[in-house]
């Protein structure tokens, strides 16, 4: 595939578009492993004691909570340190930068 770039801007966004579909790839990837693993783990669980105990259900709670996790990474979640504060940081540091070069 060949993507002709205009400008710097193109390529930043180029590279940004690919991170993300990286990231998204990633996550399903994680996903498709999940309900794969959980499902045989439960066929497993069946046919070794009918139900009497479910002991899949340890794995798919704590393989869960980590799938959960990363649903709130990749698909920006997380209402405290979401990409909207990084951008507001990144701005305020880079403010703060420059009031210290205006004053050297």
């Amino acid at each position: 595939m060949n993507i002709i770039m205009e400008n710097k801007s193109d390529e930043n966004k180029y590279i940004r578009a690919k991170e993300r579909v990286v990231q998204l790839r990633k996550f399903y990837g994680n996903l498709t492993s999940y309900i794969v693993v959980i499902s045989g783990l439960a066929i497993l669980n069946y046919w070794i004691n009918e139900w009497r105990y479910a002991w899949f259900l340890w794995a798919a709670f704590g393989w869960g909570i980590g799938i959960v996790a990363h649903a709130i990474g990749t698909f920006n979640l997380n209402p405290f340190f979401g990409k909207d504060w990084e951008e507001r940081k990144i701005k305020e540091y880079m403010e703060k930068d420059n009031d210290k070069r205006k004053w050297q």
